[in-house]
C-alpha cells in the first residue's frame, strides 16, 4: 500500500511545502520526505529558541487547521503513540529534517506501523530539533508544517 501527505506551511513558515510518501515493505514501512521552504538554522539565544534541525513526527489527528497563527496545527493532537512508549520511542517519532538552503530530503525505514495504520493521521514539521527525551513530545518547538496522510494506491 502507498500513502502520501502534502505538506503546507503555517504563517510561521509560509513558503514551506513538500510531500511525504509512505510505502509498505516486508516487515515495515519506508518513509520518504522532500520539503522546500524550511527555515535556516539559527542558534538558541537567551531571547529566542533554536531554529532547526526540524522535528518531524506523526500526530494522531488528521487536521491541519490554523486556529492560532502563533501556535498553528494544534488540531493535529499529540504524537502517534499506539503502544504508550516514552518519547523517543513513539511510533510517530521520526528523524529530524536538516535545512540545506531551505531544502530537505530524507528516507528511512520503520517497523512501528503499517501504512494502513496511519491513514488519516497528520505529519507535522516543527521549528526546532526534537531532543528525543523531553516528555511528552521532545521540546521541538512550534508546528510550522502539516499534511494529512491519504491513500495513494493499494
Amino acid at each position: 500500500m502507498l500513502a502520501y501527505a502534502k505538506i503546507t506551511g503555517s504563517p510561521l513558515a509560509p513558503n514551506l511545502k513538500g510531500k511525504v510518501i509512505f510505502r509498505d515493505l516486508p516487515g515495515g514501512v519506508e518513509v520518504c520526505a522532500e520539503v522546500t521552504g524550511l527555515p535556516e538554522f539559527k542558534k538558541k539565544t537567551s531571547d529566542t529558541p533554536q531554529i532547526g534541525p526540524h522535528g518531524f513526527h506523526l500526530h494522531i489527528i488528521g487536521k491541519c487547521e490554523i486556529s492560532d497563527p502563533e501556535n498553528p496545527f494544534t488540531s493535529a493532537g499529540e504524537h502517534y503513540n499506539p503502544t504508550n512508549q516514552p518519547h523517543g520511542n513513539h511510533a510517530g517519532d521520526f528523524p529530524v529534517l536538516f535545512s540545506n538552503n531551505g531544502y530537505s530530503r530524507i528516507c528511512f525505514y520503520t517497523n512501528k506501523f503499517s501504512v494502513f495504520d496511519i491513514i488519516g493521521k497528520a505529519v507535522i514539521i516543527h521549528s526546532g530539533p526534537d531532543d528525543y527525551q523531553s516528555q511528552p513530545a521532545g521540546n521541538s518547538g512550534k508546528r510550522i508544517g502539516c499534511g494529512v496522510i491519504k491513500i495513494l494506491s493499494d
